[in-house]
């Protein structure tokens, strides 16, 4: 069982930066590729990011592409989403996520491959 806790969410302006943390409760999340996804209110949960269990490889969904970056410091089984040029449309709960698949295996845009999964902080950017 591998627990997850985000933290690092807020309430922001128009072109802030905010950095979000996701801790793992055990080491054996270096195992994992892990992926941040968000929901808005009304909306469906949407992918926003994952990375390789290694860290060298990432993913990126077009909205947020050149404005995050997701990394990983396995030794601290944490994973950090940058979140750099905030936008209103950016404003959702952000959730991390552990997926047991290979990253090459190209799951990790689809949420219900995901076998652990935070409690989700909350993002709100004011324009």
């Amino acid at each position: 069982q591998v627990q997850l806790v985000e933290s690092g969410g807020g309430l922001v302006q128009s072109g802030s930066s905010l950095s979000l943390s996701c801790a793992a409760s055990v080491r054996t999340v270096s195992n994992y590729v892990m992926g941040w996804f968000r929901q808005a209110p009304g909306k469906e949960r949407e992918f926003v990011s994952a990375i390789s269990q290694s860290g060298l490889s990432t993913a990126y969904a077009d909205s947020v592409k050149g404005r995050f970056t997701n990394s990983r410091d396995n030794a601290k089984n944490t994973v950090y989403l940058q979140m750099n040029s905030l936008e209103p449309e950016d404003t959702a709960v952000y959730y991390c996520a552990a997926n047991a698949d290979a990253f090459y295996a190209g799951t990790y845009r689809d949420h219900q491959k995901y076998v652990y999964w935070g409690q989700g902080t909350q993002v709100t950017v004011s324009s």
